[in-house]
């Protein structure tokens, strides 16, 4: 874990148990040449020296593959989905902006050019609706997703399935109420929204944190080279995150230990106080 994400993992735990809720753990690893051998096992020991103690069983979502699969031909089935031949290169010369970057133009909506093999499967994404949403922290959020985004991927050129499919899934699966995560995903909500939909699955309550970027201006993130988190430097790291998640702890909590701020943060947990920020800088020494 690197600062950003311990910050969300904080943030998250905080509301969960400040609503006398369950916290719940899911290891999102279905990019596995993104995933280090270790990185799990890792992410876990970091967070029991946080502190940051889980309700019930850790969620590997490889066990999911039959689940995402399933709800793939479902949508299938319906003809809310087609197989795409495009590529990433041939999305972006089509010149389509969107929030995130190119938008796919529809190429193959209607089916594949000749000879063109299928790469991906794309959802239809509904003509002229506007997706909105109320974010606990963020406020109203409103996204014309097929002109904003446009028809997107549910399962990846590589066989896998995407990430908007499996954590729509997954959140269901585990009885999921309340999502706390980094502002950097809060363009990704209307696509889960429209997921949940067509799946019939029940609406969630979302509450966005600021992201932490660096003096560049970057997220802290592995392609941004943020260093992984110093579990021994556990209480003086938590005491930083209360402070980044404008919770303003007292200067008389340097020096607590792990149990005793979380405890602080617990009852004294304002998440208002980020209101609007989607972005905060956080400089480490």
């Amino acid at each position: 874990m690197h600062f950003g994400s311990l910050a969300t993992a904080v943030g998250s735990f905080l509301d969960a148990r400040a609503h006398c809720g369950q916290w719940l753990l899911r290891m999102e690893d279905l990019d596995p040449p993104r995933e280090p051998p270790g990185a799990a096992a890792a992410i876990l020991r970091s967070l029991d020296t946080f502190g940051l103690h889980w309700d019930g069983a850790v969620l590997y979502q490889h066990t999911r593959l039959d689940a995402y699969q399933a709800a793939v031909e479902r949508l299938l089935a319906a003809g809310l989905t087609f197989p795409c031949a495009c590529s990433r290169t041939e999305i972006a010369d089509s010149g389509l902006r969107g929030l995130e970057g190119p938008v796919y133009p529809g190429t193959c909506r209607h089916g594949l050019p000749p000879g063109r093999p299928a790469r991906t499967i794309r959802l239809h994404a509904a003509e002229g609706e506007m997706l909105s949403f109320d974010d606990a922290i963020q406020g109203p959020v409103r996204q014309h997703l097929a002109k904003e985004v446009g028809d997107f991927v549910i399962r990846r050129a590589d066989g896998g399935f995407a990430y908007q499919l499996a954590v729509v899934l997954d959140d269901a699966f585990q009885g999921i109420t309340h999502v706390v995560r980094g502002a950097d995903l809060l363009l990704s909500t209307p696509r889960q929204l429209y997921l949940q939909r067509l799946l019939h699955l029940p609406p969630l309550i979302y509450m966005h944190l600021p992201a932490a970027v660096n003096a560049a201006g970057e997220k802290l993130s592995k392609q941004t080279h943020a260093a992984a988190v110093n579990d021994a430097r556990a209480p003086v790291l938590l005491f930083q995150v209360l402070a980044f998640l404008r919770q303003e702890p007292p200067p008389e909590l340097c020096g607590s230990t792990v149990t005793e701020l979380l405890h602080w943060g617990v009852s004294h947990w304002r998440p208002m106080r980020m209101s609007g920020s989607q972005t905060q800088k956080i400089v480490l020494e």
